[in-house]
C-alpha cells in the first residue's frame, strides 16, 4: 500500500494493489502499519460503518468536533463515487479548499481523511457501496454538517445538480461562513 499526499494538509490518497482473475479480485484495503510508516499517524479504528447509495445521492458535508478528533479511512466497496474533502480549519493555509478524489470498487484507491477536515462524497453509479473506519465513535452531540453545496466552497458534485439527492439534514445545513460564525468549526 502506498499513501500520496493531497493538496490539503492532513489527507492522503492510498492506492494498493488489485489481484484479479475469473473469479473476481482481491485487494488489502487498510493497513495500519503501512499508514504509520507514510504518516506517522497511528489510526486506531474505533468504528467500521457502510453505507449504500443510489446514483445522485450526495452524503456530507460531515465532520466531528469530538475531542479526541475523528479520522476517516474511506474506501468505495462497489460502484464508483466522487470523494469530496474539505478543509475546515479556520487557521489552514487552506481553509475552505476542497479536494476530489475518485474511488471505485475495483480501482484499489482509499482515501484517509485527517481529523478536522470535512468529507463528502457523491455516488456516481447506482447502488455504490462505501466501506469507511473513523479513529472515534459516532457521537450525535460532536457531529456538524455543512452544506453541500456552499458556494463558497464550490464542489463540483460531476451530475447536474437536478440529479443531485439530499438528506433533508445536509440540505438545510449552514453555509461555512455561518458555522466559522458560529464556532463550530475545529
Amino acid at each position: 500500500m502506498e499513501l500520496t499526499p493531497l493538496s490539503i494538509k492532513g489527507a492522503w490518497i492510498a492506492t494498493s494493489p488489485v489481484w484479479s482473475d475469473d473469479r473476481g479480485f482481491f485487494r488489502e484495503w487498510f493497513k495500519s502499519a503501512d499508514i504509520a510508516a507514510a504518516t506517522g499517524f497511528d489510526f486506531g479504528v474505533k468504528q467500521a460503518n457502510i453505507s449504500s447509495s443510489a446514483r445522485g445521492v450526495v452524503r456530507g458535508i460531515h465532520y466531528s468536533l469530538s475531542m479526541a478528533g475523528q479520522a476517516k479511512w474511506v474506501t468505495c466497496v462497489s460502484g464508483s463515487i466522487r470523494d469530496v474533502i474539505v478543509d475546515i480549519r479556520p487557521g489552514s493555509a487552506t481553509y475552505g479548499r476542497h479536494e476530489v478524489v475518485e474511488l471505485s470498487g475495483s480501482s484499489g484507491n482509499a482515501v484517509l481523511i485527517g481529523a478536522g477536515l470535512g468529507h463528502g462524497f457523491v455516488s456516481l453509479a447506482d447502488w455504490s457501496t462505501v466501506a469507511y473506519l473513523v479513529s472515534s465513535p459516532f457521537s450525535p452531540t460532536e457531529e456538524f454538517a455543512i452544506n453541500p453545496i456552499d458556494p463558497a466552497i464550490g464542489i463540483e458534485w460531476g451530475l447536474p445538480v437536478s440529479d443531485l439527492l439530499f438528506s433533508p439534514k445536509d440540505k438545510g445545513a449552514p453555509m461555512l461562513a455561518q458555522r466559522l460564525a458560529e464556532g463550530k468549526l475545529t
